[in-house]
């Protein structure tokens, strides 16, 4: 893409369907199809003597397609999506344009050098919750605003990265799914977590999210979650002066004297005695490098 383009909206909307068929079309813009529940079926038209191919979206799911590529959506019962539509415009502003930001994000650069018709990925929540920060600013009177750009920069971004983790996995689902739970395990670990939680994040269920989980990892769910806490507990013990009565709090283990035990079982060491050791380190350190 040569000259300073930058990404515009030129159409947004929530839509609830229900047994729906509409006719193929396109459009002149990029848009990306959010299915915030419900399935939906993404037909495309091809050639006079072949046959239409189609994609399946479901919940936590969405569609990249690039303008003029001729679909249709399909829905059998009902599915609720958010909708952005946006084109490239030239232009001037103070943000870097669509093509620096390329030259600096390696898979942004990826994604325009290797065009695709479309693309659909799996999401953890990320693209979602920067739609509807998109949408939201936008509402409120902002369509050609900094932030807008911002927002819709760091869309791209996120999508562009999460079609390079698609293709390194070979599109893998249960591998994209197991990454996400690992992701909400290092955001959240400092809380109450439920097998229920992690399932819900991800758009799985339960009893599916574990069984990937432990044949992907070769860890339980709740095995991770203990090395998270665990590793965590330790840089906060040797690198911070938290004390050691309030550690279980900073790492979502609601009782002290569990935490001990898990603390000493996966160490072979107390906090105490961790503790210890990097005060005697320190105060070392600090007696060889007094002048």
């Amino acid at each position: 893409m040569q000259g300073d383009y930058y990404p515009r909206v030129i159409a947004y909307y929530y839509k609830q369907w229900t047994g729906y068929s509409m006719f193929f079309h396109q459009h002149q813009a990029t848009e990306i199809m959010y299915l915030i529940n419900g399935e939906c079926r993404v037909e495309f038209e091809q050639g006079t003597h072949q046959s239409a191919t189609s994609v399946i979206l479901r919940k936590g799911e969405f569609i990249m397609l690039n303008a003029n590529t001729a679909h249709r959506l399909m829905v059998e019962k009902s599915c609720r999506m958010l909708n952005v539509e946006f084109r490239f415009l030239l232009g001037e502003m103070k943000l870097p344009s669509f093509r620096e930001l390329a030259n600096e994000v390696q898979e942004l650069f990826s994604l325009v050098a290797e065009p695709q018709n479309y693309v659909v990925l799996i999401d953890p929540d990320e693209v979602y919750r920067i739609m509807k920060s998109l949408v939201l600013e936008m509402d409120n009177g902002s369509r050609d605003g900094m932030v807008v750009q911002l927002l819709l920069s760091q869309l791209l971004i996120r999508v562009a990265r999460l079609q390079a983790e698609a293709k390194n996995t070979g599109f893998d689902p249960a591998s994209l799914y197991v990454k996400h739970a690992l992701e909400y395990l290092k955001q959240n670990y400092d809380q109450e977590i439920k097998i229920s939680d992690i399932a819900a994040a991800v758009n799985l269920h339960p009893g599916y999210l574990q069984r990937i989980f432990k044949a992907q990892s070769g860890q339980t769910i709740i095995e991770q979650l203990t090395v998270i806490r665990m590793e965590k507990a330790m840089m906060l013990l040797t690198q911070t002066d938290i004390p050691i009565v309030d550690i279980s709090g900073y790492v979502g283990v609601g009782s002290r004297q569990y935490f001990h035990a898990l603390f000493k079982n996966y160490f072979g060491r107390t906090p105490a005695e961790c503790r210890k050791s990097m005060d005697r380190h320190a105060w070392e350190f600090g007696e060889s490098h007094n002048f």
